[in-house]
Formats: C-alpha cells, sequence, structure tokens
C-alpha cells in the first residue's frame, strides 16, 4: 500500500514543459557523465603509447615496444574493477546524503584522478605502470559513481512526458566523449612530437570537464524528489522548484501516520522483493547481456582496422609502416573517430529522438534482435569477409548502431525510472555494476587468446565461435527485456508504487 499524499511539487514536476533548469540538469550530468567516459574510451591510445615508450627492446631497433599483456591486463582490470565499486558504492551514497553532495565527491574524484593519471612518473617501466593502475581504480571509481547519480538527478527533474529523452541525451555523452578524446588526441599528436608527453596531456585533459561539471552543479538545488521524500522535507523542496519554475508552490509538513502502513521497507525486504525484485533481476540481467555482448565485440574493431589498412595487423609491421608511435596513435583515433560517426553515434541520436515516441522496451527489443541477427551473419560468413571489407565494416556498423540506440541506452534509462525514490541510485547502481561484471567476462573472457605473433591461440574459442556465443547473449537480452515494464509517460512515483497524488494547479505555472 503506497501513500496518498498530495505533493504539489511532484506533480507540478511532472507537469512541466521543457525549461532551462532541464536543460541545465541534463548538461551538467552529461558533462560529468562525458568526464567519466572521456577517461574509460581514451585507455585504447593511451596504452599503444605506453607500449611504444616504456617497452621498447633496445636489442631490437627494427621492432616497436608493445603493452605486455599482464600490464595491459592490470591497467584494465584496475579501471573495471574501479569502475564497479564506484557504481555500487556511489548509488548507495545517493540515496543516503543526496545526489547533490555525492555526484560533488564522484566528480571530484574523476579530475583530481584525471590530473594524477597524467603524472604518473616512476623509475622503472613497473612503476609507471603500477601508479597508473592506482589512479586509474579511483578515476574508475568516480566514473562509476557517475552512472547511478547522473541517471536519478536527470529523471527526477526532468517532466514525465520528456523524461526519456534527457536521460538517452545524458547517455549519448559517452558518444561525445569517443569523439573527445579521438579529437584530443590528433590535436595533442599533431603539436607534441614526444611519445611520453601525448599520453599524459590526453589523460590530464580529461580532468577539464569533470571540474566544469562540478562547479555547474553547484547551480542547482537538491533534486525535489530526494528532498520531498527522502529528507522527508516537501516545504523546502517546493521552495527550491517554485525559484527554478518560477511558479508559487505550496506545500505542507509531511504527515506519515496518515496512511497507517510503513512503507520504509528496505533493499533487503520481503516487501522489495515482491514488488521490484523482478525488475531489478531484469534490469541487471539485460545489462549484463548488453555489455557482455559490447565489449566482446571490440575485438571486431582491430579486425576490422586491419582489414581496411587503417592499422597494422601486428607491432614489427608498424615499425614498417608508420614514421613513429605518435603517428600511429594518431592514425588509430582517426579511424575510431570515423567508426563511431558511422555507427555509434547515429545509434545514440536515434535514442535520444525516439525514446519517448515509440517506448523503452520496443528499442531494447528492436536492438537486441538486430545485434543478434548480426551477429549470427557476421559468424555464418565470417570467412567471406575477408574479401568483402565493405560487408564487414556495414554489419559491423549496423550491430553498433543498434546496440547504442536499443539496449545500450535503455538498460541505463530503465532503472532511473522503476524504483522508489529512496533507493533509486542503489538499485541502478546494481543494475550497472552487473553490466560492468558483464563487461569484464567480454574483455577478459571467453575472447580468443592472442599469441606474440598477434594470431589466435588454440586455447581461445576463436572469433567465429565467439560471434555464435555473442548471437545468444544477445537473444537472451531480447527475452529478459520482456519483464522490463514500459515506463513512458507515466510519473516516477506511479511506477514506483511509492506515492499516489492528484494533479493540481500551481499559482504563476499554467
Amino acid at each position: 500500500m503506497a501513500r496518498t499524499h498530495q505533493l504539489n511539487v511532484l506533480a507540478a514536476l511532472d507537469r512541466a514543459k521543457t525549461r532551462r533548469y532541464h536543460l541545465a540538469a541534463a548538461a551538467i550530468a552529461g558533462t560529468g557523465f562525458l568526464a567519466g567516459a572521456y577517461n574509460l574510451y581514451s585507455a585504447t591510445l593511451v596504452y599503444r603509447l605506453l607500449g611504444r615508450v616504456y617497452f621498447a627492446d633496445s636489442a631490437r631497433p627494427g621492432e616497436p615496444g608493445a603493452l605486455p599483456p599482464a600490464a595491459a591486463a592490470a591497467l584494465n582490470g584496475a579501471a573495471y574493477c574501479g569502475t564497479f565499486a564506484g557504481q555500487l558504492a556511489f548509488g548507495r551514497l545517493g540515496d543516503a546524503i543526496g545526489r547533490r553532495r555525492a555526484y560533488g565527491l564522484a566528480l571530484a574524484l574523476v579530475a583530481a584522478c584525471s590530473a594524477a593519471s597524467g603524472l604518473s612518473f616512476g623509475r622503472t617501466a613497473k612503476a609507471v605502470v603500477a601508479t597508473l593502475c592506482f589512479f586509474r581504480f579511483w578515476l574508475g571509481v568516480g566514473a562509476g559513481g557517475g552512472y547511478p547519480l547522473s541517471a536519478a538527478i536527470v529523471a527526477e527533474y526532468a517532466g514525465k512526458r520528456r523524461r526519456g529523452t534527457f536521460l538517452a541525451a545524458v547517455y549519448a555523452a559517452q558518444g561525445v566523449a569517443i569523439l573527445l578524446g579521438n579529437a584530443v588526441a590528433l590535436a595533442v599528436s599533431a603539436v607534441v612530437t614526444e611519445a611520453d608527453y601525448v599520453w599524459r596531456v590526453i589523460l590530464v585533459a580529461g580532468a577539464v570537464p569533470a571540474a566544469v561539471s562540478f562547479y555547474l552543479r553547484t547551480k542547482l538545488p537538491e533534486t525535489a524528489r530526494y528532498t520531498a521524500l527522502v529528507a522527508g522535507d516537501p516545504k523546502s523542496a517546493a521552495a527550491d522548484m517554485s525559484r527554478v519554475l518560477c511558479a508559487s508552490i505550496q506545500e505542507q509538513e509531511l504527515d506519515v501516520s496518515v496512511s497507517g502502513v510503513d512503507d520504509k521497507w528496505g533493499l533487503f525486504s520481503v516487501q522489495f522483493v515482491k514488488r521490484h525484485g523482478l525488475h531489478l533481476l531484469a534490469t541487471s540481467s539485460a545489462w549484463f547481456l548488453l555489455d557482455l555482448t559490447y565489449y566482446s565485440q571490440n575485438i571486431l574493431q582491430k579486425d576490422l582496422l586491419a582489414k581496411l589498412g587503417w592499422l597494422s595487423a601486428s607491432p614489427a609491421a608498424a615499425a614498417a609502416t608508420m614514421d613513429d608511435a605518435v603517428e600511429e596513435v594518431s592514425r588509430l583515433a582517426r579511424a575510431q573517430a570515423l567508426i563511431a560517426l558511422c555507427g555509434a553515434i547515429p545509434g545514440y541520436c536515434f535514442a535520444v529522438a525516439l525514446i519517448d515516441v515509440v517506448g523503452r522496451r520496443r528499442l531494447q527489443v528492436a536492438g537486441f534482435l538486430a545485434m543478434t541477427l548480426c551477429m549470427l551473419a557476421l559468424a555464418a560468413l565470417y570467412d567471406h569477409w575477408a574479401s568483402d571489407v565493405a560487408g564487414f565494416m556495414a554489419l559491423y556498423n549496423v550491430a553498433f548502431f543498434f546496440a547504442n540506440a536499443g539496449p545500450n541506452t535503455t538498460a541505463f534509462v530503465a532503472p532511473a525510472e522503476l524504483f522508489p525514490a529512496r533507493l533509486r541510485c542503489t538499485c541502478h547502481g546494481i543494475a550497472a555494476a552487473a553490466g560492468r561484471a558483464g563487461a569484464v567476462l567480454g574483455a577478459f573472457g571467453f575472447f580468443p587468446k592472442r599469441g606474440a605473433d598477434g594470431g589466435e591461440d588454440a586455447a581461445g574459442i576463436g572469433t567465429r565461435n565467439e560471434l555464435f556465443v555473442l548471437a545468444g547473449t544477445n537473444f537472451l537480452g531480447m527475452l529478459m527485456t520482456l519483464f522490463v515494464p514500459e515506463t513512458r509517460g507515466a510519473s516516477l512515483e506511479v511506477l514506483s508504487k511509492e506515492v499516489v497524488y492528484e494533479a493540481v494547479d500551481v499559482a504563476g505555472y499554467n
């Protein structure tokens, strides 16, 4: 049974047309999310330079250095583990101390560790990698915190008719981060000739958007839903929203004795399992399966770049075709930017435009279905694509288009809408952490092992078999989506069964 108090401030937020404060909240959350994504996605460029600078063999001057598998695994693992921990920790913290305060801590951590990552020094290559692992872990903690906090802030500020659009726009900042990272790499490599400085500048640049978002967040108050429903102070929530809405919203003190029921049940309660247990399982499973596919198929990008001749297939070939490490990174940045523009970015734009038109569940089902078919086509005709590079690239980009137009966006949106305000960040953090677990399995689990010559090791299952497995995981993701209710156009409080209130006229608002 839910509380039945009339909360004018919630009605005003749900009915609000798009205003400046909506755009401000989305811009602040998006900028912070961009900062975390920039630092995570720039790793490919940075690691290639680290190998050239610190692991070159002086006895073999004709061959450039390459980051050892153990060092690459340590750096990736530190970032993944930090992100996983941050999603859980800051999810809980956002519900405990408020979205605004917790987000400030997460952004400060990203800014500080971005700058510190670029200043990772040491007397030996191992010392540099160890120091970078330390800062990458804490950077991941802050970036992981951005998932539940940015989602909750935007969902709780937005009106019910355009909430999906704003949430999708925040997640689309991930695509902007990919382009920005490659643009920074291109700009730095054009100006700086010393490889050891290039990767440091790329990392330090990630502190800028985090610092900007940290400052801008001070311009907005705590979300009204947190203040009214979690902190229990609807009068302060009404006063805050009266300022941002330029309206007069009156609210009485919340008398929790009226309903006569205890609705303060927690995450580990029978009531939560009955009301939202299936929602949490479905959203977490869909995100896990999506990231398992998304991060596994990154291996195809290496094949694609090699087939197109945009990137050498082996370090020895790289030495023969590229002047130096800086030029190699410049070519890689151009290639990654082009691939993102062909598939990922249009997918994000498609999701932003249509998520409040066709709904979250339809986009997610369609995305998983298209990805399943693409993986099957790539696997069934894998030998054929060796001579049909254009077809290989087309299917690859179609898969990424539908991933970003569907589950890669909707998996972020749904957990921000289904759960009560007092558990919203916590549950979103759990779903996001499940996705990160899928990413770890995809990146380190069953993908083909690579030998010293760049070829596949017999110990791996092979790229073709991997594609069949990914087709299966996408199909399972589509099935789990059927258990996620559609949230389009509904109030957050109606979806979570937390508060039922009547629509009211707010003086000065209509």
